[in-house]
């Protein structure tokens, strides 16, 4: 096994993140004037709920904001990721110089599978946000992504289970307080891959302000590098950092007023990433945590579908909770600031109980 290089390692996530963001920040202004040209943006805001009924407080609230701010953001976050992890990889190849090869992150046991969810997830929403922008219908289905984000999750826990031989995952606290303890759980790995990439893509409601879900995501992206820095998976830790550089210059252009928003094709590719990489550093259990901003906007939703059902009224104005600040009278930056901060918070507590370990 490779001697652990810590000056060399921190090094390298580091330049990374750096490289990343700066290559993002120079490729933004072309993404965002090619979007523009080709008019990659929503027509109107929705106006029904996904019950059905008409979304009167969300459509009050969007129906006067500029449309004409492009979808697609996304596409400079994996693309830049992407982009990078190959070029290095082939660096490595063609000069054969010692330091270039170790700068290369592309490997078997730790970033192909964050790689393919992320590309894979992306271009299935980039192809959803076409249909939106398209004027021929309102993108994918729900049961149509639902079907594809199941697919990526199976693909994702065959790997797991039958190429790199994991079946196991870490309890925190019980048992072994306060490390807790881990636990096999044999073939049950896959369905629950598969029902943790669907939880991710639900958290995805989380893109609906400037710069609240790059906030959001690059605090979670943040916190998995450490953690996997701390379990020595450099390219893993590198793979994270790059994200969350990129994840920077998008938010760059997205912060108010936004140049263009994620869209799917971001969104979708990262939550899909999120998961794998939940299961690549044993941190499943820990994800709910890290991710708590996601998991508090999914329950909003959840808790007023079922109270509408049960006690025919509303708990909140409108959902995901961020909608009902904004009916409350808050400012957007406002409910972005707090939520990045809370964000932070969360991310900072799922990193602490995940190093017990």
């Amino acid at each position: 096994m490779e001697k652990f290089d810590l000056f060399f390692s921190v090094t390298k996530v580091l330049f990374f993140a750096g490289l990343s963001s700066a290559f993002s920040l120079i490729f933004a202004p072309f993404l965002i004037e090619i979007l523009k040209k080709i008019k990659f943006w929503k027509k109107t805001p929705r106006e029904n709920a996904i019950t059905g009924e008409k979304a009167e407080v969300f459509y009050s609230l969007y129906k006067e904001r500029e449309v004409k701010v492009p979808r697609g953001g996304g596409i400079l976050i994996w693309s830049s990721v992407f982009l990078i992890i190959l070029f290095t990889f082939f660096l490595g190849k063609i000069t054969g110089i010692w330091w270039i090869r170790k700068l290369n992150f592309l490997s078997r046991k730790e970033t192909w599978l964050p790689l393919f969810a992320l590309v894979m997830g992306s271009l299935v929403g980039l192809g959803d946000d076409f249909l939106t922008v398209s004027g021929k219908g309102k993108g994918l289905s729900f049961w149509r992504r639902f079907l594809i984000v199941s697919l990526i999750g199976l693909v994702g826990g065959l790997w797991f289970y039958f190429k790199l031989g994991w079946d196991t995952i870490h309890i925190p606290l019980i048992f072994d307080f306060p490390k807790g303890i881990d636990v096999s759980i044999g073939f049950w790995i896959i369905p629950l891959f598969v029902l943790v990439q669907l939880a991710c893509w639900a958290g995805g409601v989380i893109d609906g302000l400037d710069g609240l879900a790059g906030g959001v995501f690059a605090s979670i992206f943040g916190a998995f590098s450490i953690i996997a820095f701390s379990q020595q998976k450099i390219d893993l830790a590198t793979f994270c950092a790059s994200i969350v550089g990129s994840l920077f210059a998008f938010l760059w252009y997205n912060i108010p007023p936004a140049k263009f928003y994620m869209g799917e094709t971001g969104v979708l590719g990262l939550t899909s990433t999120m998961a794998v990489i939940s299961f690549l550093t044993n941190s499943v259990l820990v994800l709910p945590l890290i991710a708590g901003i996601m998991v508090i906007e999914v329950g909003s939703i959840i808790l007023q579908l079922l109270s509408k059902k049960i006690r025919k009224k509303k708990i909140w104005l409108s959902t995901p909770i961020h909608q009902h600040f904004e009916a409350r009278g808050w400012a957007p930056y406002q409910i972005v600031m707090r939520f990045w901060i809370l964000s932070i918070v969360f991310a900072i507590l799922g990193v602490v109980l995940r190093l017990l370990r």
